[in-house]
């Protein structure tokens, strides 16, 4: 092989290198991978979709600040979080990393009466808006099985949830899902949010372990805004099976979808 050769040949490697090692750092700094485990956001988020969180979007804290480098111990924003943004936050207990809708702001009251929230004492409008269905069978890599208001519902039935609109205040729209009207996060205590936290819920209303139960009962409590690590906005790509490479499992119609 002639030098000439040998020299295209490892500067077409050296730049494949380069690119794969800026992809990294820009990956590190502004963007996260997340991938949907649960069913908690149906059916704004499916089990299987993925997702880049904007690690930005709110600034920096020590949860999204790459390699340890912000010389902070709190949050810096860049622009507040606002009710109604889909959020990936680190779990204040466990460390575990969490996607719920953010319903709370500092300083507001929060509650549930019947399925209803109630946001400084006034009730959030809900739309009817069909039924969402989806087939009863395990779902992605965790091989979780989905709860019916419908139930009982044999393996392969259809499984039917009811499905409403909510307006939040500020005028955000986004559809929550309802399995019971009985399960015990339907109704409340009154909670006020302290300055420098937020509260969270899922959108599959009634299947959230969010806000609504204490880190002490297996939820996620009020969350710090430096737990925070940034805004989902768009889905990438999705698949209904237990893996990516499952091609004949690829959800075509989510792929580049945003997050509302």
């Amino acid at each position: 092989m002639s030098s000439k050769a040998t020299d295209g040949i490892v500067e077409t490697i050296k730049t494949i290198v380069y690119a794969l090692l800026i992809a990294g750092v820009f990956r590190t700094l502004f963007f996260q991978p997340f991938w949907i485990p649960s069913g908690s956001m149906k059916d704004t988020l499916l089990i299987g979709d993925f997702l880049f969180v904007n690690k930005m979007s709110y600034g920096y804290s020590r949860y999204s600040c790459p390699f340890a480098i912000c010389p902070i111990s709190g949050r810096v924003f860049a622009s507040e979080p606002e009710r109604g943004d889909v959020v990936v936050f680190r779990h204040p207990a466990t460390g575990n990393d969490f996607i719920k809708r953010l319903i709370g702001l500092p300083g507001d009251t929060v509650q549930v009466l019947d399925g209803v929230l109630q946001i400084n004492g006034e009730p959030v409008p809900q739309e009817p808006a069909g039924t969402f269905e989806e087939i009863k069978e395990p779902q992605g890599s965790e091989r979780l099985v989905p709860r019916c208001a419908n139930d009982p519902v044999g393996q392969g039935g259809i499984c039917e949830k009811q499905r409403f609109t909510e307006t939040l205040p500020g005028g955000r729209r986004h559809d929550i899902l309802n399995i019971t009207d009985s399960w015990g996060a339907d109704n409340t205590p009154i909670f006020t949010v302290p300055p420098g936290q937020y509260f969270f819920m899922g959108d599959n209303r009634d299947n959230s372990q969010d806000s609504r139960i204490p880190v002490q009962s297996g939820g996620v409590g009020l969350v710090p805004a430096e737990y925070l690590i940034g805004r989902a906005e768009r889905i990438m790509f999705s698949s209904a099976g237990r893996s990516l490479f499952a091609f004949w499992t690829w959800r075509g119609d989510r792929f580049f979808k945003a997050i509302e």
